[in-house]
């Protein structure tokens, strides 16, 4: 059993990664996350759910992992004044999870010390709750300003610096809250949120088959991360398992997703540290990346490629072809630019040291994925949990511990390489005109399951509840950006303001993933 506890009884899951699932009372959940954090776990995802219309009230579900496998906990809650204890001091990421919970579903995490609204802004009224079935659009529109109470640091020479929601480009907005004296920011605080697109609220209306559409783009720069993590989930509900060849073609655009983002950070990353040279270099390397995913797989950036029951697209003698010669370039020309990365004094100075995060502090605050291996934080479902074919590919996990911007260009020079070495397994395995997919249209009723993959950025985790008719009723996706956006505000402190951008992008958050 993954965890040990005299009032916990679980269930094993169906599907590809170890999962166990049980039922607990609201006074057994701090005890039981004490536990998880003693034993080195880590909360992955929180969220709510209306139960109502089954007769129930509420029901709070907690995501954790540890060495074992992930434990997905419902804690059931009345159906007025829902509430459950805080467990924000056992894992200080839950903070904003918490938070959004009560914007959306009106469950309140009592004994907190933190309950400023999170997602909720202006776009409805406080006693109204989106995600309730009995919710109505129409009457809870509101005209309120939104008056958010940032944290005021006060002292002598202490000044605040206003940036966004609005920024230059076509980035999602975002408010950073800068409280400085001179150039060195003694606090950060984050505002996001601005964009709720209501996506958690859309997919209780869809279709299995239209519902793996909108999970591919809850954010689009890991589109076959969230399509694998909700095929994953409809396909333990339904236990079943796709083609091999579908899975090794997950694999292959999985990589493919990571390269190709890994390139186009180490090209922002160069441009934030003036290297103008570096960021061109690596976009141009980019764009061949995503002109070979458009001819191969009829999509850029790979959305709609992978729906339940296994994959909607095939690989060529020649695309195999292309892709070997594409990884061969790639790796050249990697080689040599990290070689002029590495011995750029001016980059180097700029690199080394800012925004670190020391490993202790990474791992009490929950810092995962691509962020967290740079501060030691060795993490990796494709490693720890590898679900198939990853079982057969043997991944070497990049870490590092420096925890500092250096060090997260370091991890992604290191995963950009061993993708490509991974791709070129995956080739070596993958034979044409087999079978794509195993049809999946339809759920069994009452049935809840999970998936979660190791996208570029972090583990991607979705959830599906489904309803007395087999039709979605809840889906849950959640972001690595969820954990780690709390830590940039620890990593900026004590650098000057004009680092920002570079740590920033060091991290590359997704505004969009946390803002369903």
């Amino acid at each position: 059993m993954p965890i040990k506890h005299p009032s916990l009884h679980l269930e094993r899951m169906n599907g590809a990664i170890p999962a166990w699932r049980g039922r607990i009372t609201g006074e057994d959940l701090q005890p039981i996350c004490q536990n998880v954090c003693d034993g080195g776990g880590r909360l992955v995802a929180l969220w709510g759910s209306d139960e109502r219309a089954q007769g129930h009230g509420f029901a709070l579900h907690v995501v954790l992992v540890n060495e074992n496998g992930l434990v997905c906990l419902s804690v059931p809650l009345p159906a007025e004044r829902p509430s459950y204890p805080d467990i924000s001091r056992i894992f200080p990421a839950a903070n904003r999870m918490q938070r959004a919970v009560y914007d959306l579903l009106g469950i309140y995490a009592h004994e907190g010390n933190d309950h400023r609204k999170w997602l909720r802004h202006a776009a409805w009224h406080s006693g109204s709750f989106p995600l309730r079935k009995d919710f109505d659009a129409a009457q809870s529109r509101t005209e309120d300003l939104d008056n958010y109470p940032f944290v005021q640091v006060e002292g002598q020479g202490v000044h605040e610096i206003p940036v966004g929601p609005v920024h230059a480009g076509i980035i999602e907005p975002g408010h950073f809250r800068f409280s400085i004296v001179g150039e060195k920011v003694l606090r950060l605080e984050q505002r996001l949120g601005y964009t709720h697109k209501g996506i958690e609220k859309r997919f209780e209306s869809m279709t299995l088959q239209q519902g793996a559409k909108l999970a591919g783009r809850v954010s689009g720069d890991s589109t076959v991360a969230y399509a694998w993590a909700y095929a994953m989930a409809a396909e333990s509900i339904a236990d079943t398992t796709p083609p091999d060849h579908a899975l090794w073609l997950r694999a292959l655009l999985l990589e493919r997703e990571r390269v190709a983002n890994h390139l186009g950070d180490l090209g922002y990353l160069g441009n934030d540290v003036a290297l103008s040279f570096g960021f061109a270099q690596f976009w141009i390397l980019k764009e061949q990346v995503l002109r070979n995913n458009a001819t191969l797989f009829s999509h850029r950036y790979l959305m709609d490629t992978i729906i339940p029951g296994g994959v909607a697209v095939d690989l060529t003698v020649e695309g195999k072809r292309v892709i070997e010669q594409e990884c061969a370039m790639l790796e050249q020309q990697a080689r040599i630019l990290r070689g002029i990365y590495e011995e750029h004094a001016g980059v180097q100075d700029r690199f080394i040291g800012a925004g670190r995060v020391e490993p202790k502090l990474a791992a009490q605050l929950g810092l995962c994925g691509l962020a967290g291996r740079a501060s030691a934080q060795s993490w990796d479902t494709r490693v720890q949990f590898p679900c198939a074919p990853y079982d057969k590919l043997d991944v070497q996990m990049a870490t590092y511990r420096n925890g500092d911007v250096a060090a997260r260009v370091i991890v992604r020079f290191d995963e950009l390489f061993e993708s490509l070495r991974l791709l070129r397994n995956i080739l070596v395995n993958l034979t044409s005109g087999d079978e794509l997919a195993r049809p999946l249209d339809q759920l069994p009723a009452n049935g809840f399951g999970i998936g979660m993959v190791e996208g570029w950025r972090g583990e991607v985790l979705v959830a599906i509840h489904s309803d007395t008719e087999g039709k979605l009723t809840r889906v849950h996706p959640h972001d690595p950006s969820w954990q780690n956006w709390p830590v940039l505000e620890h990593a900026i402190m004590g650098n000057i303001v004009p680092d920002f951008p570079l740590i920033n992008k060091s991290f590359n958050l997704s505004y969009s993933g946390q803002d369903l």
